[in-house]
């Protein structure tokens, strides 16, 4: 128990924890010595219980075989594969279950990488093509539209200069949506330097504590000094901290705190911006699915932001993690620094 590289827990017929591995306690943020002998629903009893993967099901003879289960500890998202069977003595009766898992977080995230990279890809490419097509006529349809507007205003006709109005600002909206499928696609015209990332963090605070308002929102920047520079471009990693903290703000209905968080791993050496929020969280069956491109849960979004802010980051050899409990939801952007 002590050597093996899995998180083996073993519970006995009382659903008790009997013994625990060192990867499980890791894993898990568990003290051995402190929830060796207790029940498991005491030692859980924090996580909700539709999060929890040790359910009392598995003393019923309940066989499980490589069962896919997320889980979070300290802001960190681990992908597990899960075993469970029980365990009989000599003559055939339970005396126990075990559950056993091994930690397949980066196979996973791999593989979900290249999958959404290739469907970024294709779609950057499809976007690339036709966006043009599009903005011609469009470009067209607006001038004569604000011509007829003037029109209309010219000659009193309020009613149908507000039809015009109307028509005008759904013409924007999808000239704003090319433009994201444009960011999807390779952006051009990137202007890679060096960057104080802290620099870019105070420049869009404003911004930020702006919508913060408007949401009944408190806005917490936690910054650490010094912080290397990266190598960005400036207006791009804007637009990223933007549309998460724009996101977080707006998970949180009821008002609620973000907290925009500053950290170096220099062993990794990374720079690490966390951005939380104490709204309801993000489900389990929702959180694989945001980065994909079209997928969003708003009823005016277009499930671009965090596809393109993802295409972003992964251009700068960085990446994005999402974690949640059910109860407030961290996105934590890594960019390696030289």
């Amino acid at each position: 128990m002590k050597d093996v590289n899995l998180g083996v827990l073993l519970i006995d017929t009382e659903f008790k924890l009997i013994d625990i591995s060192d990867m499980a306690c890791r894993l898990l943020g568990l003290i051995r010595e402190r929830v060796l002998h207790l029940p498991v629903d005491e030692i859980f009893a924090s996580v909700p219980p539709e999060h929890r993967f040790v359910e009392r099901t598995v003393l019923d003879g309940v066989v499980v075989r490589n069962h896919a289960v997320s889980w979070t500890h300290n802001q960190e998202r681990y992908e597990l594969l899960l075993d469970s069977n029980v365990l009989r003595d000599q003559s055939g009766r339970i005396v126990g279950a075990y559950i056993m898992f091994k930690d397949v977080t980066n196979l996973r995230s791999l593989e979900q990488q290249v999958q959404r990279s290739d469907r970024l890809a294709m779609i950057g490419q499809i976007a690339a093509g036709t966006a043009h097509e599009i903005r011609n006529p469009l470009t067209s349809i607006k001038g004569f539209l604000q011509v007829l507007r003037k029109t209309f205003q010219d000659q009193g006709m309020d009613k149908e200069s507000g039809y015009t109005n109307v028509m005008l600002t759904e013409i924007n909206r999808i000239n704003e949506l090319v433009n994201e499928l444009l960011l999807l696609s390779k952006p051009k015209n990137v202007s890679f330097e060096e960057v104080d990332i802290s620099q870019v963090l105070r420049d869009i605070l404003p911004i930020i504590n702006n919508e913060a308002i408007l949401h009944g929102v408190v806005v917490h920047y936690e910054a650490s000094y010094p912080m290397p520079k990266v190598i960005a471009d400036r207006e791009l990693l804007k637009q990223v901290f933007l549309n998460i903290g724009k996101n977080g703000i707006e998970a949180m209905v009821d008002g609620g705190r973000l907290t925009i968080t500053e950290r170096v791993d220099r062993e990794e050496k990374r720079v690490n911006i966390d951005i939380h929020d104490t709204g309801p969280g993000i489900p389990l069956f929702v959180i694989d699915k945001i980065f994909d491109p079209f997928f969003t849960t708003k009823p005016e979004g277009t499930g671009l932001g965090l596809s393109v802010c993802q295409r972003i980051i992964h251009d700068i050899g960085g990446s994005i993690r999402v974690s949640t409990k059910g109860f407030g939801t961290t996105f934590t952007i890594c960019i390696p620094y030289p």
